[in-house]
């Protein structure tokens, strides 16, 4: 192999790396497109990035409790839509509708919109 070949090869290697974390963050796979609407209590509002998470408790057709997660956008997209990082609290019953699950079977999904206890409704308006 020449040496430029191999400074060139060398160079695609690298921004292969760099890019790759960057296609994989937004990949779809471990989801399924169907609409789940929960209701339970919050038990955790993180505000953080690059993506928030509301999880709550609720009940499954038994009356076991089932541990949620419902994926979000940042807070920096959050805020413009006027959800922030005082929208829950802990305790607070909420109805959650979820606009993709996740395959496996795992109580983890994607936030379309939630209402809270005093029956206002946070989305970023794009609900189905």
């Amino acid at each position: 192999m020449h040496r430029l070949e191999a400074i060139i090869l060398g160079g695609v290697a690298v921004v292969m790396l760099l890019v790759s974390p960057a296609f994989a963050h937004h990949g779809n796979a471990a989801y399924q497109e169907k609409v789940v609407t929960v209701k339970g209590i919050v038990t955790e509002w993180k505000w953080i990035n690059p993506h928030s998470f509301l999880k709550f408790d609720a009940k499954d057709e038994q009356g076991n409790v089932v541990h949620w997660i419902g994926e979000w956008n940042a807070p920096s997209t959050l805020i413009n839509f006027g959800i922030t990082a005082k929208s829950f609290k802990v305790g607070d019953s909420i109805t959650v509708t979820m606009r993709s699950v996740a395959k496996g079977g795992t109580n983890v999904g994607r936030v379309d919109k939630v209402i809270t206890p005093d029956g206002q409704e946070l989305s970023m308006g794009n609900e189905r």
